[in-house]
């Protein structure tokens, strides 16, 4: 295991943990629709657990094998299968294998890979992972439009807004998605299923922002589900 994956993997390790102590990855679950679904980047498997304990029959794909283990230890016996396959990459017989798991719904939470995956550096202020962020949700889109069964797609993000103006949040992550992720695609997106979850124990942990424009910004998830058009 190289050094940028073992680090990525710690780090998720303990945000996961946090994660799921305070029910975020339960509430994620309770948004998406459907009994199966095909979930993009399971990570160290706390989303794909998540999604097993809902009730849900679940397909996890990841391209690092050492995500797809930890994934799998920590599902035993959940009605969860695991495909090592590579989102940029597909092959035609990993696509006729998700065609044959007939996904309601296609799930993608918190995207995130190792620097030397995203091409991330100290100095570039986050528009690597930014990039490489829009590239994968703009992939996961299409691999969704092609599933004629997939009525839904979900994606959760990470984000900093001022709570008191989430209202006026939620119609720029519509606006985002639809002119990015989801643009000449059979899916759409409305405000009443745009979301946000504030983060636990944030301020704790992160200096409080200084600029006037971040003034009252917390830490948040920022959740969107998109239906397939009739």
């Amino acid at each position: 295991m190289s050094a940028g994956i073992a680090e990525f993997l710690a780090y998720w390790q303990e945000e996961g943990e946090r994660y799921a102590r305070h029910g975020d990855y339960a509430w994620m679950a309770s948004l998406v629709p459907g009994r199966r679904v095909l979930e993009i980047g399971c990570g160290p498997g706390f989303s794909t657990q998540a999604l097993a304990a809902g009730g849900l029959a679940v397909l996890a794909l990841d391209a690092l094998p050492e995500c797809l283990a930890a994934t799998e230890a920590r599902i035993a016996g959940a009605d969860v299968r695991l495909l090592a396959a590579d989102l940029a990459a597909l092959s035609d017989e990993q696509r006729d294998q998700i065609a044959a798991f007939a996904p309601d719904a296609v799930v993608c939470w918190l995207m995130g890979a190792p620097a030397d995956i995203t091409g991330a550096q100290a100095a570039d202020s986050g528009r690597a992972v930014i990039a490489y962020r829009e590239k994968m949700h703009r992939l996961v889109a299409e691999l969704a439009a092609s599933l004629p069964t997939a009525r839904a797609l979900h994606l959760v993000d990470r984000t900093v807004i001022a709570w008191q103006a989430k209202d006026i949040g939620r119609d720029t992550l519509v606006g985002y998605h639809l002119g990015k992720t989801l643009r000449d695609l059979p899916f759409t997106a409305t405000r009443q299923n745009a979301l946000y979850r504030k983060l636990e124990d944030v301020a704790a942990t992160r200096p409080t922002p200084t600029h006037p424009a971040l003034k009252g910004a917390v830490p948040t998830l920022a959740s969107l589900l998109a239906e397939r058009k009739n």
